[in-house]
Order: C-alpha cells, then structure tokens, then sequence
C-alpha cells in the first residue's frame, strides 16, 4: 500500500466517524430540545390510571363474593333443571 492511498484510506476513516458523530449529537439535541411533558397532563393520567386499577380490582374481587357464588349457584341449578325438561 503506499502512501497517498494510506492517507486516502484515513482521511475516508475520519470523514465516517465525524458524519456519525454529527448525526448522534444532531439527535440527542433534538431528544433535549424536545418540550417536557406538562405536569398537570401526567398527573390527569396518573389518576387515570389510579381510577382504571380500582376498576379492575373491583371486577377481579366482585367474583369472589357471596353474591356472585349465589348467582351463580341459581345459574346452575336453572340449567340443570332446563337440560331435565330437554331430556
């Protein structure tokens, strides 16, 4: 190799790591200049989602009482008494 293709072979080397360079600096000044969410909006979601929790723990717990087991206990006992009539 000699010595004018070497120097090509750098200069191509340092061209490709500035241009990456650039372009990671060029997007992490966007992700910085990027406007902050608005506390007021995150905390609206955060009840949001607070309100969706209690939605499902009252649905994942509402299953469980004794209202529900007695509902479906006359639930059963209607489709036993149809599946005797059907016979």
């Amino acid at each position: 190799m000699s010595f004018g293709t070497a120097l090509v072979v750098i200069a191509a080397i340092i061209a490709f790591t500035v241009l990456k360079l650039a372009r990671h600096y060029s997007r992490q000044e966007r992700i910085d200049r990027a406007p902050a969410r608005d506390d007021l909006e995150t905390g609206r979601e955060l009840e949001d989602l607070r309100e969706r929790i209690k939605v499902l723990e009252r649905i994942a717990t509402d299953g469980n009482t004794l209202d529900a087991s007695e509902t479906r206990r006359i639930a059963q006992e209607i489709e036993a008494l149809r599946d005797r009539q059907g016979s």
